[in-house]
């Protein structure tokens, strides 16, 4: 069961998952950190779903950071790590990765000990960008990309370099994964699909369905009644 705790952390998420069966992780432009069996693991934005199986007996312990977020804490661009998993000492030197792997596996409390690490890190960082968080908050209203660039005063090129940096995705992905979202979102709640299409900005339900289908790889009827991960910056209704 995937569950989010109430750790404070800037707008990442705390979660863990006792992994007892599969569930589909939704792309929402967010990076990760996971502890996993005394492994600490990064995973990237996704541009489909990904599916997580079964791990009897295994519990995950996560860390999801905000859009933007992940790249200032990990020290990578998020593009790299896109539709990717590797271990994080790849990412960072074997000693650190293995230094945090041992300490949040030696814990009583292991997701408040990754927790204090992330925080940690949180504040060395510093604040995000605030290019980048009036990007992800216009593209999330709906805004075209043309608008938001317009908006931080960049040029394509310029804004599109900067998007694959923080989200993993050029602006006109983020925007479609978003759009995503929140038309999980409101489906989740139980808005009739054609009202769904219509408040999202899609042409139609055909619209929606073909891109729910272009995510996921199922209909969006059965998405609803599969074990899903849809928390996130775009629809905060679960995890």
């Amino acid at each position: 069961m995937y569950t989010e705790l109430p750790y404070r952390l800037d707008g990442a998420v705390v979660w863990t998952n006792t992994g007892t069966s599969n569930s589909r992780v939704l792309p929402d432009g967010c990076l990760d950190l996971i502890w996993l069996n005394g492994t600490m693991i990064v995973a990237g934005p996704d541009t489909h779903a990904h599916l997580s199986p079964a791990m009897p007996g295994a519990t995950c312990v996560g860390v999801r950071f905000r859009p933007g977020q992940g790249p200032g804490v990990l020290g990578l661009p998020a593009a790299e790590v896109r539709d990717c998993r590797p271990d994080l000492d790849r990412v960072w030197p074997a000693t650190q990765a293995r230094r945090l792997a041992e300490v949040v596996g030696a814990a009583a409390d292991r997701p408040a000990a990754l927790a204090a690490e992330v925080a940690w890190r949180l504040r060395r960082a510093g604040a995000l960008d605030p290019v980048t968080e009036v990007v992800s908050a216009s593209l999330l209203a709906g805004h075209t990309v043309a608008a938001t660039a317009d908006a931080v005063g960049l040029g394509p090129r310029q804004l599109h370099r900067m998007s694959l940096h923080a989200f993993g995705y050029g602006p006109k992905t983020l925007a479609k994964v978003l759009r995503f979202r929140r038309a999980l979102a409101l489906a989740h709640d139980g808005v009739p699909f054609a009202t769904v299409a219509a408040t999202t900005g899609y042409a139609d339900q055909a619209h929606l369905s073909r891109e729910v289908r272009l995510f996921t790889g199922v209909p969006l009827r059965t998405l609803l009644g599969d074990r899903v991960r849809t928390g996130g910056w775009a629809g905060e209704d679960s995890g």
